[in-house]
C-alpha cells in the first residue's frame, strides 16, 4: 500500500470539509485509493439523517458511468459480436433519418460514439434530463432530425446522445436490456454491489440531489432508469467507484512493476489500457482552464502531467449531484468524491486534493472539470455571417442559431412586460431550461440585469463570439455597461435552446 502521510490525507479532508462550510454542497464525501485498495476516505455536511456520508453511502456517479458503458461495449467486441467500426444504423435503424451535415459525410461509428467525435453538438444541459426516456422516444428524436456541429469522425465534442446510442448498441447485440448487461458482465463479476441504476436497488443511504436556491437548498427527485442510462445513470459509494477506478488502472501494474500482473477481469488488461489512451485530442478553448494536455480515449479523459505522466479522469454531473474519479497511471494513486448540489463542479477540488497527494501541490490552482467539454468544430452550413471570437478560428453559426438568436432576442423584448413568463419561452427552449431553473426566476434574473446596465434591447449586438456553430453569444449596449446573452442548441434538428444565459456586464467606475 503507499504510504501517504497523515498530515496530507488530513489537507486532502480540510478541502472538502471546506467546501460543505461554504456552502457548495449539503454534502461531500471523498476517498483516496491505490494499486491496494482504498487508502482513506471522509465525510462532511449532512447526508439527510442528521450525519455525515461515509464511502458507504450512495450518491448518482452521472457520466462516470461512461466509463462502464464504454467497458461493456468491449466485452462484446473482444468476444468477436460486434466490431468498433460498425455504422450506428446497424444497431438503431431509427438513425437511418437522420441527414448528415455534409453529402459525403460517414454514418458515425461506435468507435466515433466511444471517443465523442459522432459530430453531434454537446448536450449536457438537455442530455441530463433524458434519461428515462424509452426507446421508442429516442428513435422519435432520431426521426425528427438532428444539428450537427461537424463531420462525424473528425472533432471532439462532449455528446450524452452518442453514448445513449451506444447503450443501444450493447443492448441490441446482447439481446437484453442495457442495464442487465452491465450488471451481469461488469458489476457482478466484480463485486460492485452498490453500484446499481436505480435507487431501490441500492443497498446503503441513497442522497438527495439539491440545488441552491435564496439561501436554502431545494431537494430535486431522481429520475428513473431508461434509453439515456448508459450516459450517466448509475448510483454508487466511495468504495465501488474506488474499487472499479483502480480496476482499471491495474492494468498498469506490469508497468509500474515488471514483476506485477493486472487484476483480472471481464474486460481484458489490453482493452483497459486501450480505454486510457487518448484518442482524441481536445483543444485548449474547449477546456480553457486546463494546465495539462488533455484528450479523450474510451469512456475516460485522459491528461498528460509533466512530472507524473498520465493522468486518467471522469466527472459526473445531474441535477442535484456531482462526481470525479482520477488516478495515476504511472503510481496507481487515485480519488473519487461526490457532492450533491447541481453544478458543485466537485472536479475542482478532487484534482487540487490529488495533485497534493501526488507532491504537485498546486492547491490554489484553478480545477478542470472535465466532465462538460466542448470543442470548435468545422462549420456546416453556409447563410450566415461568420463570428470570430478572440484568438481563435472563424466558425460560422448555423441558420438554427440565428433563427433561436432572433427568438431570443424577441423573448427578452416579451419579459420586460407583465404576463406568462413561459408563453413565449416554452416553444423556443427545450424542457430542461424550465426544469434547471424555473421560467418566473429566469425572467426576475433577466429584468434585473437588462435594469442594472441599461440595455437596450433593440440595438444591434456590439459584439459575438460563438465557439461552434450551435453556440452563441452576443452583447448589446447598455447606458451603464452592457448585457451578455448566450445560447446553445440541443442537437435537435428543431433548433431548441437548451443553455439560456442572460448576464449583467456593468462599466467600470472611474476612480
Amino acid at each position: 500500500m503507499t504510504d501517504v502521510a497523515a498530515a496530507t490525507l488530513d489537507q486532502v479532508d480540510a478541502l472538502f470539509r471546506a467546501r460543505v462550510e461554504r456552502g457548495i454542497a449539503p454534502s461531500s464525501v471523498w476517498g483516496v485509493f491505490d494499486q491496494d485498495g482504498l487508502i482513506a476516505s471522509g465525510g462532511h455536511g449532512d447526508r439527510g439523517d442528521g450525519t455525515a456520508p461515509d464511502s458507504d453511502t450512495v450518491y448518482r456517479i452521472a457520466s462516470c458511468t461512461k466509463s462502464i458503458t464504454a467497458a461493456t461495449l468491449l466485452t462484446l467486441v473482444a468476444d468477436g459480436r460486434v466490431s468498433l467500426d460498425a455504422a450506428v444504423t446497424d444497431f438503431v435503424p431509427a438513425f437511418g433519418a437522420v441527414t448528415l451535415p455534409t453529402a459525403d459525410s460517414p454514418v458515425p461509428t461506435l468507435r466515433m460514439l466511444l471517443t465523442m467525435s459522432a459530430g453531434f453538438p454537446t448536450d449536457d444541459p438537455w442530455g441530463d434530463r433524458q434519461e428515462s426516456i424509452t426507446d421508442d422516444q429516442l428513435d422519435d428524436v432520431l426521426r425528427g432530425g438532428l444539428l450537427f456541429d461537424s463531420v462525424p469522425g473528425t472533432t471532439f465534442a462532449y455528446s450524452n446522445l452518442g453514448y445513449a446510442l451506444l447503450g443501444r448498441a450493447v443492448q441490441v447485440v446482447a439481446g437484453r436490456p442495457f442495464t442487465d448487461v452491465v450488471r451481469d458482465t461488469l458489476l457482478g463479476p466484480l463485486g460492485l454491489d452498490d453500484t446499481v441504476f436505480a435507487a431501490a436497488d441500492a443497498r446503503g443511504d441513497v442522497v438527495t440531489g439539491a440545488r441552491g436556491h435564496e439561501g436554502t437548498w431545494e431537494p430535486l427527485p431522481l429520475s428513473d432508469p431508461g434509453a439515456f442510462s448508459p450516459i450517466g445513470g448509475l448510483f454508487s459509494t466511495v468504495s465501488d467507484l474506488s474499487r472499479w477506478a483502480r480496476h482499471l488502472s491495474s492494468a498498469f501494474a506490469s508497468v509500474r512493476d515488471r514483476s506485477g500482473t493486472a487484476e483480472p477481469g471481464p474486460v481484458s488488461p489490453a482493452d483497459r489500457r486501450l480505454m486510457q489512451q487518448a484518442m482524441r485530442v481536445i483543444t485548449t478553448p474547449a477546456v480553457p482552464a486546463a494546465r495539462r494536455p488533455v484528450g479523450y480515449g474510451l469512456g475516460l479523459f485522459v491528461e498528460q502531467d509533466d512530472v507524473v505522466g498520465p493522468i486518467v479522469s471522469h466527472s459526473g454531473g445531474y441535477p442535484g449531484f456531482s462526481a470525479h474519479m482520477r488516478w495515476s497511471t504511472r503510481t496507481g494513486l487515485g480519488v473519487v468524491a461526490f457532492e450533491n448540489a447541481t453544478q458543485a463542479k466537485v472536479s475542482v477540488v478532487t484534482e487540487t486534493a490529488h495533485d497534493l497527494l501526488l507532491g504537485l501541490d498546486r492547491p490554489d490552482a484553478p480545477g478542470t472539470a472535465l466532465s462538460r467539454p466542448t470543442g470548435p468544430a468545422p462549420a456546416r452550413a453556409a447563410g450566415t455571417a461568420p463570428v470570430r471570437p478572440a484568438g481563435t478560428a472563424t466558425v460560422t453559426v448555423l441558420p438554427e442559431t440565428r433563427a433561436a438568436q432572433a427568438a431570443v432576442s424577441r423573448l427578452l423584448a416579451e419579459w420586460t412586460t407583465a404576463g406568462d413568463p413561459a408563453a413565449v419561452a416554452a416553444d423556443l427552449c427545450t424542457p430542461n431550461v424550465p426544469m434547471d431553473v424555473p421560467w418566473d426566476r429566469r425572467r426576475a434574473a433577466a429584468a434585473q440585469a437588462i435594469a442594472q446596465v441599461g440595455a437596450d434591447l433593440g440595438a444591434a449586438p456590439v459584439a459575438e463570439s460563438s465557439s461552434v456553430p450551435t453556440h452563441l453569444r452576443w452583447w448589446l449596449p447598455g447606458s451603464s455597461g452592457r448585457l451578455r446573452v448566450e445560447i446553445r442548441l440541443a442537437p435537435l434538428a428543431a433548433g431548441l435552446v437548451q443553455t439560456l444565459t442572460v448576464a449583467a456586464e456593468p462599466a467600470e467606475r472611474e476612480a
